[in-house]
């Protein structure tokens, strides 16, 4: 398992929903600098999608986990 991964584990719901809006603030602003080409690194684009996910998976595990 990644550290960042571990590191999203540790963290409330809150703090992961905050995580989750600043990602998706990081991936439009990327997205926009991508299309006007000013985005000289691309791999980032695909760095953000990923921690979005991560982040996204991580949510799910807490609402299952209190489900039960």
């Amino acid at each position: 398992m990644s550290k960042e991964l571990a590191d999203l584990r540790k963290k409330n719901l809150e703090k992961l929903d905050a995580e989750l809006v600043s990602a998706r603030e990081s991936q439009f602003g990327l997205r926009i600098k991508h299309r006007t080409g000013q985005l000289n690194e691309t791999s980032e684009l695909k760095k953000v999608r990923k921690k979005i996910a991560q982040i996204k998976t991580v949510i799910n595990e807490i609402k299952l986990k209190d489900e039960k």
